[in-house]
Parts: C-alpha cells; sequence; structure tokens
C-alpha cells in the first residue's frame, strides 16, 4: 500500500513493495523486479540503479546542482545556504525525516567520506532527486556523484562538541601562506566552521584573498578526553564532531608538532613579561587561586567567583588575562580548561539561541569538574550593556546574569573549581547589575602607570633586545613619558627600534620616537602646541619664575616640596590687557614643562541638553587625573566662571552657567583630589569672575600680565626683527620710544605692518626702512583704554 499522507499527489507519485519493503516512485514501477529480491536480501551493490526509501534512509544517485530559487531562503546567507541538501516532501515523510534536521550522506564507495548536512523540503515533483547549493556542490559534492547515495537521520550519540580540533594544510607548498597570513586564514576559517560538523579526514576548503586554501581534519578532542581516547572508526559507527564558539582551532605543521593558532593566544605570556603591574598581578592570583581550588581556602571564607578588570585602553588588561592562563596550567599541569567567550561570536540573529550559546559554555565549565575552568571574557559591556538597544540584547544581559548566580551559588557543586575574569575599558557602559555581590564582585582597576611602573614596562620591552640603555637613561624616558599606557610604550620601543636597525637601541632612538608616538590617554582632547619657548617672549621674566615656581618645581624637586612641608599651588589666574601673551606663555609653558597640556576653551563647555554640560567639566577633569601630571588651561574663564547671580531672574542660559561653575568648583576642591594637576587660567576681566573660584586651595595665585616696559618691549622688537631685514637707519631705542602703551600682539602687528610697506612701495625691496615703521605706527596705534588699565590698577589694590 502507498504511504498514508495528508496530500493525494504524494500518495499517486509513491509505490510501497510488499516483497521488500522499500517505497519507489511510481513512475520506476516497472523496473523493480529485476532489483527487488537484491533489495530484499540487503545484497544491492554500488552498480544498482534502484533509488527507494526504506527504513528511514533515502538511496538515490540523483545529486544535483540546486538550479531554482525558494523564497523562504532568498535572504539567506551562502554559509547556511551551504549546509542545507534539498529533498521532496513524500521522501522526508517517507524516511520520517523533519526540517532542519541534521542527515548524513554516505556515499556507497569508502573512500568518500560521508556529508552532515541540513534536510530541507522541496516539491514533490523531484520525488528521489537530491539538490544542494552551488557552492557546496563545487567544493565538497562532486566527489559523491556517481555513488549511490544513503541519507538518513543524523544519530545524536555518534555526534559530540569539540573542545578543539587540529587541521593539516592540503595545498602544495607553492600556495602556502606567510606564517602571519596562515594564522589569520585559520582564525577567519572557525568562523566559517562554527555549528557545522564533521568527521575524521573531512577536507575543508577557503579562499583566502584568491587563494584557495584546503584543510583536512585529522584529529578532534572532546569535552571529556578519556571517552574519545578509545574510539575507533572502524570497529564503531562513524563518529561526528561539532565545532562550537569555544572550540580551539589547531593547525599541524608539516613536522607534525602542533601549533596552535587560536586568535586570542600566539604565544604564551608570564608574569615576568609584564612591567608595572606586580601589585595587580598579586591580586588577581590570589583570587584566582582560591577559587580554582589552589589555595586552601580558610574556614568560613566565602570565595568571589567572578573578577572585572577595568581601566583605559592598552593598560595590560588583556596581558593580565594571558598571564593568569600561565598561572592556572603552572598550578593544575594542564588539567585546567581555559574556555574564552567572545561576546561577537555569542550573539546569533536566531531566536533563544544566544542564550542556548552561553548557557553552552557555562554547562562545558561545570561538566569539566573536579579539574578546574577559568573563563575569560573580554571587553564584558559588549555582553551585558547598560543601554539595552534591544529585546536581544536584554533576553542576554538578562541571561547573562543568571549564569553568573548559578556560577556563585553554594548548591552549584561543579561549579566550586570555576572562576571568571572579565575585562572592560568602557566601564561607564556596563549594566550596574554585574557589579553587584554574587556576580562579578571584585573589581580591580588599571589606570596610566606612573613614573616607576613606566620605567618597569620600558625595562620588560628592552630586555630582549640589544640596545646600548643605562639605567639612567631608562629613568629619564619614563620621567618625560606622562600618560603613556603599556601599549603606547610598546609601540614607542618598536618605532625606535626600526629607527635604530641596524644598530642597537639607544635614548636617541627613543626621544625621536617620542615626537610621532603621542600618548593614546590624551587623543581625544591632546593639541598640537606650537614650538613656543621661554627665550621666544620678550620680557615677563617675573612671570615666567612665578610659573615655573608653581609648576615645574614641585616636579623636579618633589622631595624638597615635601621636606619643607608645601604645598604647591593648585591653580594660577593671569589677568591683563589684550595682546600680552597670556596665552602665549602658557603654551611656552606646556613646551617647556614637556607636561600633558589640556586646552579648554569655555564655550565648548556648554550644552542645550541637561546635565551635558556638567558632563563635560567631569570629563576634562577626569582625562587630566588619568594623564596627571598635566596642565589644564582655560582661555578666557571669565566665560564660565562668571560672578553668580548675574543677569535678572534665572534664565535657562544664566542656570547653565552656574550649575557649570558649580562642577568647576567641586573638581578644584572637592571631595576627590586633584593630585598633579595644575590649572592655568586667563583673562581680561578678572573683576568678573566668582570670589570662590580665586580663595586659597582653588585658584590661588594671581598674576597681572600687564603692558610691557622699556626692557620688554626692546626685546619683544629683537625677536620680531630677527628674521626680517632692517635697515641701518631704524633705530632700535627710539622704536621703543614711540611704543609705549603698546602690547605685545600691537607691537608684533607694527612689525608685520611695516614689511607690507617695503612690499607695496617695491616687491623688489631688500630691506625695511624707517619710513614703513613710521607708516605702521600711524596704521597701528595702540587700543589699550586708561579705563581698563584703571580697573587693573583697582583689582589688584582690592586683592
Amino acid at each position: 500500500m502507498p504511504p498514508k499522507s495528508s496530500s493525494k499527489k504524494n500518495q499517486a507519485s509513491w509505490f510501497h513493495c510488499e516483497s521488500c519493503g522499500v517505497h519507489i516512485p511510481s513512475k520506476a514501477r516497472d523496473n523493480h523486479e529485476g532489483s527487488c529480491s537484491a533489495i530484499a536480501q540487503g545484497d544491492v551493490g554500488p552498480e544498482s540503479e534502484a533509488e527507494y526509501v526504506r527504513s528511514g534512509a533515502i538511496f538515490t544517485r540523483s545529486l544535483q546542482q540546486r538550479n531554482f530559487e525558494l523564497d523562504s531562503l532568498k535572504d539567506l546567507p551562502a554559509k547556511y545556504a551551504n549546509m542545507l541538501v534539498f529533498v521532496s516532501e513524500g521522501a522526508m515523510q517517507l524516511a520520517q525525516l523533519h526540517i532542519g534536521q541534521h542527515v548524513v550522506i554516505e556515499a556507497s564507495s569508502t573512500a568518500v567520506q560521508p556529508q552532515v548536512r541540513i534536510v530541507w523540503p522541496i516539491s514533490e515533483q523531484f520525488l528521489t532527486a537530491v539538490f544542494v547549493s552551488e557552492g557546496d556542490f563545487k567544493l565538497h559534492c562532486t566527489q559523491l556523484r556517481g555513488n549511490l547515495l544513503k541519507i538518513f537521520a543524523l544519530d545524536p550519540s555518534c555526534l559530540t562538541a569539540a573542545a578543539s580540533v587540529s587541521l593539516k594544510h592540503l595545498n602544495n607548498t607553492e600556495t602556502f601562506l606567510k606564517s602571519g597570513q596562515l594564522e589569520e586564514a585559520i582564525a577567519l576559517l572557525k568562523r566559517e566552521m562554527v555549528n557545522r560538523i564533521f568527521c575524521k579526514d573531512s577536507q575543508i576548503h577557503m579562499n583566502f584573498f584568491n587563494k584557495s586554501l584546503i584543510f583536512r581534519l585529522v584529529r578532534w578532542q572532546g569535552t571529556v578526553e578519556e571517552a574519545l581516547a578509545g574510539l575507533s572508526l572502524d570497529s564503531k559507527p562513524m563518529q561526528f564532531v561539532q565545532v562550537t564558539n569555544v572550540t580551539k582551532v589547531q593547525l599541524i605543521s608539516e613536522n607534525s608538532n602542533q601549533q596552535s593558532v587560536d586568535e586570542t593566544i600566539s604565544h604564551r605570556i608570564t608574569k615576568s613579561q609584564i612591567g608595572g603591574l606586580d601589585r595587580q598581578l598579586q591580586l588577581v592570583q590570589e583570587s584566582m587561586e582560591y577559587a580554582l581550588g589552589f589555595r586552601a581556602l580558610p574556614a568560613g571564607l566565602r570565595v568571589s567567583r567572578g573578577m572585572l578588570l577595568f581601566g583605559a585602553t592598552g593598560c595590560g588588561k588583556s596581558m593580565i588575562l594571558e598571564a593568569m592562563c600561565a598561572v592556572a596550567e603552572d598550578h593544575s599541569q594542564g588539567n585546567v580548561q581555559l574556555i574564552r567567550i567572545n561576546s561577537g561570536e555569542v550573539y546569533s540573529k536566531f531566536l533563544g539561541e544566544t542564550e542556548q550559546k552561553l548557557a553552552a559554555i557555562f554547562e562545558r565549565a561545570y561538566n569539566h569538574y573536579p579539574h578546574p575552568t577559568l573563563l575569560l571574557i573580554e571587553d564584558v559591556h559588549n555582553l551585558c550593556p547598560k543601554q539595552e538597544s534591544s529585546d536581544l540584547v536584554k533576553r542576554v544581559s538578562l541571561a547573562f546574569l543568571s549564569l553568573l548566580d548559578q556560577l556563585s551559588t553554594p548548591r552549584q557543586l561543579k561549579g566550586k573549581r570555576t572562576f571568571l575574569l572579565a575585562t572592560s575599558s568602557q566601564i561607564e557602559a556596563l549594566h550596574p547589575s554585574i557589579r553587584r555581590a554574587g556576580r562579578l564582585d571584585s573589581e580591580l582597576e588599571l589606570g596610566a602607570p606612573s613614573p616607576q611602573a613606566r620605567r618597569d614596562i620600558i625595562r620588560c620591552l628592552i630586555q630582549t633586545l640589544e640596545h646600548q640603555m643605562s639605567e639612567d637613561e631608562v629613568d629619564n624616558v619614563a620621567s618625560i613619558t606622562h600618560g603613556y599606557v603599556g601599549a603606547d610604550l610598546a609601540n614607542l620601543v618598536y618605532a625606535a627600534v626600526l629607527q635604530a636597525q641596524p644598530n642597537p637601541l639607544q635614548l636617541l632612538h627613543l626621544q625621536n620616537a617620542l615626537t610621532r608616538i603621542k600618548p593614546s590617554a590624551m587623543r581625544e582632547v591632546l593639541i598640537e602646541c606650537p614650538n613656543v619657548q621661554w627665550s621666544d617672549i620678550g620680557g615677563q621674566s617675573e612671570l615666567r619664575l612665578a610659573m615655573q615656581q608653581a609648576i615645574e618645581w614641585p616636579l623636579l624637586h618633589a622631595e624638597k616640596f615635601q621636606r619643607l612641608g608645601i604645598n604647591p599651588p593648585r591653580g594660577i589666574l593671569m589677568f591683563g590687557p589684550p595682546g600680552c601673551s597670556k596665552t602665549m606663555i602658557a603654551k611656552a609653558l606646556a613646551t617647556e614643562s614637556k607636561l600633558n597640556f589640556l586646552s579648554i576653551k569655555g564655550p565648548e563647555l556648554f550644552s542645550m541638553w541637561v546635565g551635558e554640560s556638567e558632563r563635560a567639566v567631569r570629563e576634562v577633569f577626569r582625562k587630566a587625573r588619568q594623564v596627571a601630571p598635566a596642565i589644564v588651561f582655560f582661555d578666557e574663564i571669565d566665560a564660565i566662571g562668571g560672578e553668580r547671580g548675574e543677569g535678572e531672574g534665572s534664565s535657562s542660559g544664566s542656570s547653565v552657567k552656574e550649575r557649570v561653575l558649580t562642577q568647576l568648583l567641586t573638581e578644584l576642591d572637592g571631595v576627590e583630589a586633584l593630585q598633579n594637576v595644575t590649572i592655568v587660567a586667563a583673562t581680561n576681566r578678572p573683576d568678573m569672575i566668582d570670589k570662590a573660584l580665586l580663595r586659597p586651595g582653588r585658584i590661588d595665585r594671581i598674576l597681572y600680565v600687564g603692558l610691557p616696559q622699556n626692557e620688554a618691549r626692546r626685546e619683544i622688537l629683537k625677536i620680531k626683527l630677527r628674521p626680517m631685514p632692517v635697515s641701518k637707519e631704524v633705530d632700535m631705542e627710539r622704536l621703543v620710544h614711540l611704543t609705549e602703551g603698546y602690547s605685545g600682539a600691537e607691537i608684533q602687528a607694527v612689525c608685520h605692518e611695516a614689511a607690507l610697506r617695503a612690499l607695496e612701495q617695491s616687491f623688489e625691496a631688500e630691506e625695511v626702512k624707517w619710513v614703513d615703521f613710521e607708516h605702521a605706527l600711524q596704521a597701528v596705534p595702540p587700543r589699550t583704554s586708561p579705563e581698563l588699565l584703571n580697573l587693573y590698577e583697582d583689582y589688584l589694590k582690592r586683592k
């Protein structure tokens, strides 16, 4: 009888033979008698042309390339399309296969390796014909053609998840890539292999930048090594392995030495290779050893099973993770299980699959008990963000938090030797719930390294290099690399070594590299200051000394300040008429002191959004603390530090200004100390600045930058006329006398106008004459009003 089916068309398409117990297409009924007895006795040879369905398996010779489109699969990526095999609805029903089930395609020839695909239904008109995608047919299934194929459901007992798989490169030596390229190719290939199922000796093809690479799966290692050690493909059913997100991909070289090319570890990093983080390494190691059972836990003490490392990018978070892997392997003699959770690979567009992947990872960790398991997550804020932008992110965050709760629950016996290390470079973007007790309850911040830490980092970086640097020279480099994190110092040494080739590394090479390698912690606010020296500023010798006393001396002679109990000034205010070199002095200070320099303009702190202006002020000082010692320069500070209560009413603009001022006052002298950060401010109207901003402990040193006197004007003119060809008839002393009341900027304008006057007279002019200066003095009069000068005098008397 034909099989029961709800479709009359299906009933008419198939014929059931009572003698041999198979279902065949109705059109093949007349030719079935010749093969019926052989099928009944199970003696069908590979040359048989019969195509039928029997005992949950489809036997066919019609493997073809799919040349039709299905609306349900038009948006399916090529990777997943190549994992499908298309079978008629009737054949699926007779073989008791369901949509999306993994099936094995086995050839009659034992020389052809079986293939595992996902079955998908097509129209009944094809009957026993089987189709695969064009890419799959060309790369993997051409060898199956001409064979009698058996398609049947994959037995779950024959499938295992791989902890690691070992591949061998089969291409000829001419097509081999360079070592670095081959590692990159393996890393990309792993992404293509995820969720696919293979067997031993399966060939894996890859197109890498127009190079066809072929690999063979030599062996794999499951989660339970003992269960796989005795498996034999000859004596037991064919075993299959599935690659997951946490599977490590390894490459076997020609000399059979296994080389790991997992994209997260290229070589083993030990604690001795990390400089400047001794205290942090000790704290992390102690927590890990207690959690993994390497240290005896005091009675009654609750162990923390999750730790969060956070800090700026390049401070050494990933290196600490790698060092802890080495420590764990040494303690456990190789029995520790290392599981890396890549947040980018965990996410899936299919509903519920992401949560299942996370649960499978933690279940794999538990199943490794009683051996220890170390879980590693980098950039955990991507897996559990504060801003849940979609339902998927919200579901994943909740699932991850639930798994963390299970990790530290006493009832979870298998989790007793499990420890989770997570890192984040954006702590403000991390969901706050993950930081509570019982989850990632231990936290360690990695900030920008101190001079001592930078010295240790540089020593570690050059210990394996050929160099001629003394300890004093290393200290010198460490003292001037403010704001440089470990990654910046590594780039600095790398650039210096390239410049030194083929000679040994010297101090000069590092000094030259400093002009090109900037601290990453300062990239958001770093400005390119002109190369302004103190010698470029005429006069102002007293002001220069005051600035050096306030900023340079506390850094260069810190021990003397401590011995005398002197606290350096927190802030300096320069006030005076416009054009008197206040901003230029700040630039010279940044150049001469070699400190990190943050230049802030008042209007750029204001925002129309509530709270954003205050946040901008906090961010400025957070960055300054991070890269300390540093100078924060506020130009025209009266724009944000004006007297409170000005104007009528409480308009929104005034309200924002007052909130910004309040935030500024808090940052200067609040609960959180401002260490090694000096405020330098400039203004033309000191009388408009709020008195609270100028009290001791905030901006406590006020310096008047007045109009230049005779000696100062003489120096300014010498500096400005130095590059200018001036006629011998030009009387310098007379110019000094005639420019009385001029600011430094106005004296520069006089020199500039005189040179233009000379060009106006003749483009062939070779020098600037006295008549040109007379014209320039008439064109550029002094613009500082007596009223403004009187205001400064009154202010000096009051303060």
